[in-house]
C-alpha cells in the first residue's frame, strides 16, 4: 500500500506521479510510482532520504490494511499508539491512515488515559479516577486501562468514562464487553467505548474484534513494521 509525503519532494524537484498513484493504493510487484528529473548529482544524493521515507511510511500502511482487512464486518476499527519513531509521530500516523486505521492520541494533550504508572503512583484506580475528573480541562472523556475483570468493575463504578483491556485474552475481553453492554442498557445514551490493547498481531486480531469491541491498538503498526521493498532506478535523459 503506498503512502507518501504529497509536496516533500515535488517543491524541490521536477516529480511526475502516475495518476493511478495516490496515498492508500495497492501496489503491484514491480508499479513504477512516480518519476524524478533532476541532474544526477542531486537526484543520487537524495536517493536515500526519498527512499528511507517511501519505504517506511508504504510498509506501516501496508500492515495497517492487513489489519483493517482482517476485522472487516465487524464494529472494531483498527487504532495505532504513540509507539512511532522519534521525530516521526505524525509522518507515522499519516501513513496508518493512508492504510485505513485511525489515530489514536498524537501526544499526552489530546486525551486523558489513566494507565498502570498513573494508577501505581495515585495509589490506586479510584484516587487516580478522582484526580483526573478534578483536573480534567474541556470534555475530553477519560480513559482508564484495566487489566482483569475486577480492574473493570472498579473503573465502571467509579466514573471512568472509556475503557481501555490490556492485555486480556479474548474471552475475558467478550466478558468485559458483555459487563459494559449490560450496565448501559440501564441508561440513557451509548455504550462506553471499550478498547483493547497488548498482545495483538495479525494472528489473533479477528478473534479480539469478535468479542465486540469499539477500537484495537495495535503498537506493532509502528514500532516494529517492515520496510516496503522500493527502489529508485536511474538512467540518463
Amino acid at each position: 500500500v503506498y503512502a507518501a509525503l504529497d509536496g516533500a519532494v515535488t517543491a524541490h524537484y521536477e516529480v511526475t506521479t502516475h495518476p493511478e498513484i495516490f496515498d492508500g493504493v495497492r501496489l503491484r510487484p514491480g508499479q513504477s510510482v512516480a518519476v524524478i528529473r533532476h541532474n544526477a548529482r542531486v537526484i543520487l544524493s537524495c536517493e536515500r532520504v526519498i527512499l528511507n521515507f517511501l519505504q517506511r511510511m508504504s510498509g506501516i500502511a501496508t500492515l495497517t490494511r492487513k489489519f483493517v482487512e482482517a476485522v472487516s464486518g465487524t464494529r472494531a476499527r483498527v487504532l495505532d499508539t504513540r509507539k512511532t519513531a522519534p521525530g516521526l509521530r505524525v509522518i507515522d500516523k499519516y501513513a496508518v491512515r493512508c492504510g485505513g486505521g485511525q489515530n489514536h492520541r498524537l501526544d499526552l494533550s489530546d486525551g486523558v488515559l489513566i494507565k498502570n504508572n498513573h494508577i501505581a503512583l495515585a495509589g490506586g484506580i479510584v484516587p487516580a479516577l478522582e484526580r483526573a475528573h478534578r483536573n480534567r480541562r474541556g470534555s475530553q472523556p477519560i480513559e482508564v486501562e484495566v487489566r482483569t475483570l475486577d480492574e473493570l468493575e472498579i473503573a465502571l463504578a467509579n466514573g471512568a468514562e472509556a475503557i481501555l483491556l490490556d492485555n486480556m485474552s479474548p474471552e475475558d475481553v467478550r466478558r468485559a464487553v458483555e459487563r459494559c453492554s449490560m450496565l448501559d442498557e440501564r441508561k440513557s445514551g451509548g455504550r462506553i467505548p471499550i478498547e483493547c490493547s497488548g498482545g495483538i498481531r495479525l494472528e489473533n486480531v479477528r478473534a479480539y474484534a469478535e468479542t465486540g469491541v469499539d477500537f484495537i491498538s495495535v503498537g506493532l503498526l509502528t514500532h516494529s513494521t517492515h520496510a516496503a521493498d522500493m527502489s529508485m532506478r536511474v538512467a540518463p535523459a
